[in-house]
């Protein structure tokens, strides 16, 4: 009897195991095959990100090296391709360079759309924002609103972000340009206070306080106004005594 018990239990364990086999193995093979092609697509796409990378580093490399022996039309011809068949990275790095040679060709609105490009470009917080704050200086240059400014620098000044104390003396100097030196003074003062500011921004930061607080700041404005609208002055002639020494050198010269 005992055996015939044992057979019979064999019997069901068995049937047990084929039963769950049928349940378990589509399942457990799906998982497998989904697994299996998510790797090989990861691994597709890290080969292609891969590939950009390079193919963007020989541009760019070529863009620098067209740079320096000043050939400028064979540098943005280089930027031009990395940013196209280079990945995020070097395509904002060709960007902000191609916005550099816009600005030494004086074409400062392209320059701005060139590193706003660039901050969309790439996801990495240095080169985002290092891009942002570019386009910044230039705007503040050349009649961009307050609003403008402002809207760009704010998230750029939040603790964490990589050039937090620039943006913020940025917003603080665009503040001052504006007319609105106890706005621009908080800002100041913040940057005095502040942790992990660089010494050089400190200082300029204690600067533009005193300059605040003497009412030196408050014609900054007016000055930048004058100077954007007043042609430059004729050079002055030579007075009488230059005129007689050149007179009597030239007499000498001909004895």
């Amino acid at each position: 009897m005992t055996d015939v018990f044992e057979e019979v239990e064999e019997d069901i364990r068995s049937e047990r195991l084929k039963r769950l086999a049928r349940n378990w193995l589509p399942i457990v093979g799906g998982i497998l095959l989904v697994a299996l092609v998510a790797a090989l697509a990861w691994w597709g796409w890290q080969s292609f990100q891969t590939s950009r990378a390079n193919a963007g580093s020989i541009a760019y490399q070529r863009g620098l090296e067209a740079l320096q022996s000043g050939n400028t039309t064979g540098a943005e011809t280089a930027f031009v391709e990395a940013g196209e068949k280079g990945n995020g990275a070097y395509k904002a790095l060709a960007l902000q360079q191609r916005a550099g040679l816009a600005v030494t060709a004086n074409r400062i609105p392209d320059a701005i759309a060139l590193f706003d490009q660039a901050a969309k470009a790439d996801s990495d917080p240095i080169l985002h924002d290092g891009a942002v704050y570019k386009a910044v200086l230039l705007m503040m240059d050349n009649g961009a609103s307050l609003e403008d400014i402002e809207a760009k620098l704010e998230p750029l000044t939040k603790e964490g972000r990589p050039l937090a104390p620039f943006a913020q003396e940025a917003l603080g100097m665009a503040r001052l340009q504006f007319n609105k030196p106890a706005e621009a003074r908080e800002v100041f003062v913040l940057l005095t206070l502040g942790q992990d500011i660089p010494d050089s921004v400190r200082q300029r930061a204690q600067a533009a306080i005193g300059m605040i607080d003497t009412g030196v700041a408050a014609g900054l404005p007016a000055i930048v106004a004058a100077q954007a609208v007043t042609p430059p002055a004729a050079p002055a002639g030579p007075t009488p005594q230059q005129l007689a020494q050149a007179q009597a050198q030239a007499e000498a010269a001909q004895q």
